[in-house]
C-alpha cells in the first residue's frame, strides 16, 4: 500500500472514531437529559429520609434509591458531579416525594432544611427530665445528654459557670432536625438562657451581691415550690430574707434533688440524710440550681417582692400561706398539712 493509501485509511479511522465518540456522547446526554427530568413515579407520595452526618453522595444515593424517591444511583452520582454540588449533602431527615425528578431530588438534598420537629421543655424540668424528653422525642441518646450535661469541660466551653449544665437549659419551645448532634441541642439551649439573662439582669445581680449561679440556684428554688406567678416574688422574699438572717432554708426541693432514686415520698429520714442539697441541715444556698428556671422565677430570684415573710406552707391548692414568724407558721401548719381546721 503506497504511503498516500495508508493515510487515506488512517484519517478514515479517525473520521469513524470521531464519529463514534459524538455518537457515544450524544446518546449520553440524551439519556442523562431524559433521566434528569423523569421522576421514579408519575403518581408520587412523600418519603422522609433520614440522612446520617457525614454521609457522602454514594451512600446518599443509594439511601434514594432503596426509598424509592431515585430509579437508579450511578446517573445521579454522575449528574450531581457534573453540576458540582457532589459536596453540599445536607444532613438530617429531610422530605421527598416519589414523583420529583432528579433535579428537584438533589435540589432537597444539597439545599432543603431537614425535617425539624417541635419539642416543648417545661419550666423547672432538671437535667434528667430534659434528657428523657429529648430522647423521646428522637433526638438523641439520654445518656450523651446526661454525660455531656455533666461535663465540666464542656460546661466551661458554653460559658456555664458550673461543673453541670443544671439550671442553664432554658425551658422553652425549640425545633431541631433529627441527627443533630447532642452538643448542638444542649448549646443552642444554653444560648437561649444566655439571650434571656440580660445584662439589666446581670447588673441586678451584682447590686444584691449575687453571682450568677446563686440567681440561677435561687431561681430554682423558687421555680420547684410555687407554680403560681403571683407567688414566685413573696417566695423569692422568703428566700432572700432567711438567706440575710442567716437561717436554715429548709427547702424540700433541693433535699429531693439530692437524693439519688427518689420515690416521691419525702421522709423524716431524708431529711435527716447529710448532702450537699440538704438545706434542712446546711446553711445558705444549695451548692447549684435543682432545676431549670424560666425567666418569671429568675427576675423573681433578683427583684423579690418588699416583705417580712420567713415562712410559707401549702395549702393544698397550689397555693400557699405566708407567716412572718414560727408561731404563725405552726398554726397554718396545723390549720393546712395536719388538718387541724379552717
Amino acid at each position: 500500500m503506497t504511503n498516500g493509501g495508508r493515510k487515506r485509511k488512517t484519517g478514515f479511522i479517525s473520521l469513524l472514531a470521531l464519529l463514534a465518540f459524538f455518537l457515544l456522547a450524544g446518546s449520553l446526554a440524551a439519556y442523562m437529559l431524559f433521566f434528569s427530568f423523569t421522576p421514579a413515579e408519575r403518581e408520587g407520595k412523600e418519603v422522609v429520609v433520614q440522612i446520617p452526618g457525614g454521609a457522602n453522595l454514594l451512600s446518599a444515593s443509594n439511601l434514594l434509591n432503596r426509598s424509592g424517591v431515585l430509579r437508579s444511583v450511578r446517573p445521579f452520582v454522575f449528574l450531581a458531579k457534573f453540576t458540582g454540588r457532589a459536596h453540599r449533602i445536607q444532613a438530617g431527615e429531610l422530605l421527598f416525594r416519589t414523583d420529583m425528578t432528579p433535579l428537584e431530588v438533589m435540589d432537597v438534598l444539597t439545599r432543603g432544611k431537614a425535617v425539624t420537629y417541635n419539642v416543648t421543655i417545661p419550666e423547672g424540668f432538671n437535667i434528667y427530665q430534659v434528657a428523657s424528653v429529648l430522647a423521646d422525642k428522637g433526638l438523641g441518646d439520654r445518656d450523651r445528654f446526661l454525660t455531656l450535661a455533666r461535663d465540666a469541660g464542656f460546661c466551661r466551653s458554653l460559658e456555664v459557670p458550673a461543673d453541670t449544665l443544671e439550671g442553664f437549659l432554658f425551658p422553652d419551645t425549640y425545633s431541631w432536625p433529627k441527627g443533630l448532634p447532642e452538643k448542638e441541642i444542649l448549646g443552642q439551649m444554653v444560648a437561649r438562657f444566655r439571650k434571656v439573662y440580660t445584662p439589666e439582669m446581670e447588673e441586678r445581680a451584682r447590686e444584691l451581691g449575687m453571682t450568677r449561679l446563686e440567681v440561677v440556684t435561687l431561681a430554682s428554688l423558687v421555680e420547684k415550690e410555687t407554680g403560681v406567678s403571683e407567688e414566685r416574688e413573696l417566695v423569692s422574699s422568703v428566700f432572700h430574707n432567711r438567706l440575710r438572717k442567716g437561717y436554715l432554708l429548709q427547702t424540700d426541693p433541693s433535699v429531693i434533688y439530692g437524693i439519688e432514686d427518689f420515690d416521691g415520698n419525702l421522709t423524716r429520714k431524708h431529711l435527716q440524710m447529710d448532702h450537699p442539697y440538704n438545706t434542712y441541715l446546711r446553711r445558705g444556698l444549695p451548692p447549684g440550681p435543682v432545676a431549670n428556671p424560666g425567666r418569671a422565677s429568675l427576675l423573681a430570684a433578683l427583684y423579690p417582692a418588699d416583705t417580712s415573710f420567713l415562712y410559707f406552707v401549702a395549702k393544698g391548692d397550689g397555693t400557699h400561706v405566708f407567716s412572718t414568724n414560727l408561731a404563725e407558721h405552726n398554726e397554718a401548719v396545723r390549720r393546712y398539712q395536719l388538718g387541724g381546721g379552717r
